[in-house]
């Protein structure tokens, strides 16, 4: 998909979810739901799959989001994966999460983790890494299990690791 069709269908979804009052949760979902889709291949062929009957994606999408997603955000998802986009919705929401950050004047600070983080430390995390970087930044948190343990942050074109693996690789190195 062309980048002017990307940036077209980001800033329909931006204005939809901004014309429902519900920008922030609408974000946040659609961000989870193009990682779980970038991080799970099944999940990725179903969706994108032209063979399967559109309604069917459709449904699959309602089943997967239902009870766990606003109607707005489940609704926007059947309409891109029932247009045959569903490989472009990682981009997609990519450039909607930009959008939504450039439109509060924050930075996309994306951050991996082993496990889900609360409340607390992710506001927590949101003031250390915003007090670091000397930016005001819009929190993303993806799981990772491939992370082994702490984190990974990405702000911009910086990258901030602190894992365990990197860690374990510093000592070595030093040793």
């Amino acid at each position: 998909m062309s980048d002017a069709r990307i940036e077209a269908y980001s800033r329909a979804l931006f204005e939809v979810a901004q014309a429902e009052g519900n920008l922030q949760i609408v974000e946040d979902e659609l961000f989870r739901m193009a990682r779980a889709i970038e991080a799970n291949e099944k999940l990725r062929s179903t969706l994108t799959d032209a063979s399967i009957p559109a309604a069917r994606r459709q449904q699959v999408v309602e089943e997967l989001l239902g009870g766990k997603a606003s109607n707005t955000t489940i609704q926007l998802v059947s309409l891109i994966i029932g247009a045959g986009r569903g490989r472009e919705l990682p981009a997609i929401v990519d450039r909607l999460v930009q959008r939504a950050s450039s439109e509060q004047q924050r930075e996309v600070a994306e951050v991996r983790s082993a496990v889900a983080l609360s409340d607390d430390q992710t506001k927590r995390l949101a003031e250390a890494l915003s007090k670091s970087t000397g930016r005001k930044l819009n929190l993303k948190v993806v799981v990772d299990p491939s992370v082994l343990g702490g984190l990974v942050a990405t702000v911009g074109d910086e990258v901030i690791d602190d894992t365990v693996r990197t860690r374990l690789e510093q000592l070595k190195t030093r040793i």
